[in-house]
């Protein structure tokens, strides 16, 4: 039986959202303060963006079903966190702090069938490519 289209996308966006529940709820209970969620730019999209002390942190939830093949940390490539840096730094243009303190953390999530089987939280996990290479 064929699943339209449609349906496999609202399937796919309840699992992000879900994802993005679950890594807002272990940033929160880590004392992090969550200030934003799916914020979109022309550059890109930001999942969370959450304050750590004084530094910024910009957060790239992955999120997978149970039992599905390969890591959710393993999806992230090196093109979208070239885009996750560049909507990040439009953020920072818009709140006129360019040279506040940040990083880029991911959080994956393995959903079970009743919600949040695992949830691993990688801190400072990439940085700018001009970073890296200094």
């Amino acid at each position: 039986m064929m699943i339209p289209f449609r349906q496999l996308r609202r399937r796919h966006l309840r699992l992000g959202r879900a994802g993005e529940n679950a890594a807002a709820r272990l940033l929160t209970a880590k004392r992090y303060v969550v200030l934003t969620r799916d914020w979109r730019c022309p550059a890109g999209e930001i999942d969370l963006i959450a304050r750590d002390g004084l530094t910024l942190v910009f957060v790239e939830v992955k999120t997978r079903r149970f039992g599905g093949s390969g890591r959710p940390v393993e999806a992230l490539g090196r093109r979208q966190q070239e885009r996750i840096v560049h909507a990040s730094r439009h953020y920072l243009r818009l709140i006129d702090h360019p040279h506040v303190p940040c990083r880029y953390d991911l959080v994956e999530v393995v959903m079970g069938r009743f919600g949040a089987r695992e949830v691993r939280h990688w801190r400072d996990h990439f940085q700018p490519t001009e970073q890296r290479n200094a």
